[in-house]
């Protein structure tokens, strides 16, 4: 009898896409409005990526690469320190969150749209989790 393989097949997440209609707008939104930097942009081949501190985002035209455009609604959570702070921040650069900011009991959720669609929220745990 053989040991089992304890090896892992993945051992990651190199990047979430989202799929976008109006790249350049995109790409605005998430360097500007969310103010992540940017670790690689491509436009004549329809792609940017941005960096949240442990996830990359990355943007993609599907036209440019012979997919077709779907509206992502797995909602990626944005980490901040402070979800009030950070959702006044972009309530002033012109994002609108849908409904009042979400407490769990565990942390503080505020659900958005980037400017193509896609689900977004700031999330902030401000209690220690306590897995099943």
């Amino acid at each position: 009898m053989t040991a089992p393989d304890t090896t892992s097949l993945i051992t990651g997440v190199d990047f979430v896409a989202q799929l976008v209609t109006d790249f350049d707008r995109a790409v605005a939104f998430y360097g500007e409005t969310l103010g992540l930097h940017r670790s690689a942009h491509v436009p004549d081949r329809g792609f940017a990526e941005f960096e949240t501190g442990n996830l990359t985002l990355s943007l993609i035209d599907p036209a440019k690469m012979g997919m077709e455009h779907r509206t992502g609604h797995n909602t990626i959570a944005l980490h901040v320190d402070d979800v009030a702070q950070a959702r006044e921040t972009l309530e002033e650069r012109g994002v609108q969150f849908h409904g009042d900011t979400f407490d769990t009991g565990v942390c503080h959720m505020a659900f958005f749209n980037d400017s193509e669609g896609n689900d977004l929220m700031l999330h902030h745990r401000y209690a220690p989790r306590h897995p099943d």
